[in-house]
């Protein structure tokens, strides 16, 4: 099991996710030639000046209004992508994958960014449940979908730790980066990369067509 789930699942998730994400930008850019006002409203300038606001903390008026879950959401978001990257096993297994090594990060700092990572997700769970215009919107695929998101960390700070049986816990951690992977471009964790061009385009519609900003 090991060996299928270190070596072939791996690629299978990786496939999907290239694969996925690829065919839903490529579907995405036909259905915007064909809706006549998306490619020609995009405009460059005004779309890097809304993807700056909205990347910079409290730089727009609703992460001001909001400052708990904007603090959490950033911290979240910036561990939750970083971490992977750097994190030091993960760029053992580049390099010997592929002979591509980079700076890992500190395990005291992996740790933290990970314990982040997960209770960030289980306060986005508990804002589910006690806030009524969230709760409102909210169905179980909206929770299964944190805890997937949550599920590497906790299984790989588990692993790293060496508590319960070890290889079991390993096993379950890729398992759960692998499910990870697979469902970016076919569930709402799709945002991750449709972020930088609904952004641009809304940028762009309030710069360039309402003459307003849109922060």
């Amino acid at each position: 099991m090991y060996e299928f789930v270190s070596g072939p699942l791996v690629w299978i998730a990786f496939a999907a996710f290239v694969g996925g994400a690829a065919y839903k930008l490529v579907t995405a850019a036909v259905l915007a030639r064909k809706e006549k006002t998306v490619l020609p409203t995009m405009d460059l300038g005004y779309g890097l000046r809304s993807l700056l606001h909205w990347l910079v903390p409290f730089a727009n008026r609703n992460t001001r209004m909001r400052p708990v879950m904007t603090l959490v959401s950033f911290a979240f978001h910036l561990c939750l992508l970083a971490t992977p990257v750097f994190l030091m096993g993960h760029a053992v297994l580049w390099e010997r994958a592929w002979g591509v090594s980079w700076w890992s990060l500190p395990p005291a700092a992996a740790d933290i960014m990970t314990l982040i990572v997960v209770f960030g997700g289980v306060f986005f769970i508990l804002r589910r449940l006690a806030n009524p215009e969230v709760r409102n919107v909210t169905d179980w695929t909206d929770y299964a979908l944190v805890l997937l998101v949550i599920s590497p960390f906790v299984t790989g700070f588990i692993a790293c730790r060496q508590w319960f049986e070890p290889r079991t816990m390993l096993i379950l951690h890729i398992l759960c980066g692998a499910a990870w992977l697979i469902a970016i471009p076919f569930t709402r964790l799709s945002h991750m990369i449709w972020f930088v061009f609904t952004r641009a385009y809304m940028g762009s519609e309030f710069g360039a067509v309402r003459n307003a900003r849109d922060w």
